[in-house]
């Protein structure tokens, strides 16, 4: 078992292995925690606001289990088309 410190992972990006977009920073997101376990469960990353989608306030959860690797500056996550949170940001 593998343990990684929550201030390990403040301002590693996340990387979407599927289509190498990155999809935010662990600085900006909110962890799931499992209270009696202490295991995280997901990561919710906030919206993107952008002129055009400055009201959306939808965000996305990616699942602990979609989690591949985590690097020294990056975390590989794994979420296909069929994610039902999952959007595509350009930038």
């Amino acid at each position: 078992m593998n343990i990684v410190r929550l201030s390990e992972l403040i301002g590693k990006d996340i990387v979407n292995i599927q289509n190498g977009s990155r999809l935010g920073t662990v600085a900006d997101s909110d962890l799931v925690i499992e209270a009696e376990t202490g295991e995280i469960e997901s990561i919710i990353l906030p919206s993107r606001g952008g002129l055009l989608n400055i009201w959306d306030k939808t965000s996305l959860t990616i699942p602990w289990s979609s989690v591949k690797k985590i690097g020294s500056e990056v975390i590989i996550v794994d979420l296909d088309d069929t994610h039902m949170r999952y959007k595509r940001y350009s930038y």
